[in-house]
């Protein structure tokens, strides 16, 4: 209980309790907006649950796609729990519960019937196929699925990626992808192309072969996406500095940017002299101040900078921690 408290009161509970907010807020305007008015099954349990909820509705059984989501994403949510880890499971329970509530506050906010025209193509589509009757139209918000389609997988991406960033998701397809992560080592961004993949194939159950070809083509893009999301949000500068002023540059590293760094005693290839190398990870903020320092100060320094998409371990605990300097020469 006491540390139960203790999470309340933080900055850290409250600022990413804002984030999975805006999160599902935003994958509540993908799912409502975009994937049930065009009818597109993008490889997600969204899509997954439009699926299931029209087959249900043709055996007439009566169940709303809010409640369809909730029963799938409860499901997911043990076995979140169970081999992803506690936060990563609790924070996806908060994530998960909201989604359907949020297609509603959508609805409330502003109806897509109130503004959404009809799709000829897909409607024709769907009608040869007997997917929908003479009386039943499908509709597009953008005007056409392809503009649905790309106006969804963009706003998702960045959803998921938020969620991604402080080890939550936004249920459901992100659960397994984040599984699939784990265990098998993929990219994040590869890992949902894969099991969004999966389930968009579930899309034959009700649409035809081309709009089950647009769903894996979003799913593909939406891999790709979450991935470039994913590099740019946690992309670090890998800096290695030789210099012979190598002590004023490692205490303005640790004293000033409030970073660790790394010494290597190298030997120049060409003059054969002994000197010292710093490595060090920065943000591009603290790179660009590293530099400006060098050149302030006329620092006679060889340096390097390379990126680096991830980075695991304790360097993005280490303003938050008790940290002992090293004794000053």
């Amino acid at each position: 209980m006491k540390e139960i408290g203790q999470a309340l009161v933080s900055k850290k509970f409250w600022v990413e309790l804002l984030i999975m907010t805006l999160g599902m807020f935003m994958t509540g305007i993908c799912v409502y907006y975009f994937l049930v008015p065009s009818k597109l099954i993008v490889g997600s349990i969204s899509g997954l649950s439009i699926v299931l909820t029209n087959i249900f509705q043709g055996m007439g059984v009566n169940l709303s796609l809010s409640m369809m989501i909730t029963i799938i994403n409860a499901i997911l949510l043990v076995l979140a729990y169970l081999l992803i880890g506690k936060e990563f499971g609790l924070k996806t329970v908060y994530c998960a519960l909201i989604l359907g509530p949020m297609t509603k506050v959508c609805e409330w906010i502003y109806p897509w019937t109130e503004f959404a025209t009809k799709n000829d193509y897909v409607t024709e589509v769907l009608r040869k196929t007997g997917e929908i009757g003479a009386d039943e139209f499908a509709y597009s918000v953008m005007g056409t699925p392809w503009f649905d389609l790309l106006c969804c997988v963009l706003i998702l991406s960045a959803a998921q990626t938020l969620m991604f960033s402080i080890n939550a998701s936004t249920g459901g397809l992100d659960i397994l992808a984040k599984i699939v992560n784990k265990y098998l080592h993929f990219d994040m961004g590869k890992s949902v192309t894969v099991a969004g993949g999966i389930i968009c194939l579930t899309a034959f159950a009700i649409n035809p072969f081309q709009m089950v070809v647009i769903g894996l083509i979003a799913t593909w893009i939406n891999g790709i996406i979450v991935d470039y999301f994913t590099a740019n949000l946690n992309n670090r500068k890998r800096v290695c500095v030789v210099s012979k002023d190598y002590d004023r540059i490692r205490r303005f590293i640790v004293d000033d940017l409030d970073r660790g760094c790394t010494l290597y005693e190298v030997i120049g290839g060409y003059t054969n002299e002994k000197s010292i190398e710093l490595e060090a990870l920065l943000t591009k903020d603290e790179f660009s101040a590293l530099m400006e320092y060098l050149n302030k100060n006329e620092i006679k320094a060889f340096t390097t900078a390379g990126n680096v998409s991830e980075v695991y371990g304790l360097w993005a605990k280490d303003r938050h921690r008790t940290r002992k300097h090293a004794e000053k020469r």
